[in-house]
């Protein structure tokens, strides 16, 4: 199997990464031409008066940028070791799904417990790519 086919699914969680990161700036200058923020309410990150629709990207992102590390990093391995093989490949793809699933939610409706059962899933497919690339 082709080794860098373990680059698509590293490369689509860049994308959906790089996309909330554009969201943030549009729902703020949104908001702001709206007269909901300031400028000054961004001075320390983000106040009070920064209302949800407008701070939940910023989390969103903030949530891309922390534990899928451990993704990249794995998925470097399997390259670099020569252990991409389907299996790899679709694990890396459910875990990339999930990842793109919480950010759906987490940015339209919300809701708390669909999204923790996402994140937590897309926690324990991570885990199991991990364990996956010892075992082999």
């Amino acid at each position: 199997m082709p080794q860098d086919l373990i680059f698509a699914p590293m490369g689509a969680l860049a994308l959906l990464t790089f996309t909330v990161l554009g969201l943030i700036p549009a729902r703020r200058f949104r908001a702001a031409f709206a007269g909901q923020v300031a400028a000054d309410d961004f001075k320390f990150g983000e106040s009070g008066r920064v209302p949800g629709a407008v701070s939940i990207p910023n989390r969103n992102y903030m949530n891309l940028l922390e534990i899928p590390l451990l993704f990249y990093v794995a998925g470097v391995m399997y390259y670099v070791a020569g252990k991409v093989d389907g299996m790899v490949v679709a694990v890396a793809w459910t875990y990339v799904a999930l990842r793109a699933l919480h950010s759906l939610i987490h940015l339209t409706y919300n809701n708390v417990f669909h999204r923790l059962t996402v994140f937590a899933l897309s926690n324990f497919v991570l885990m199991a790519f991990w364990l996956l690339f010892f075992v082999r």
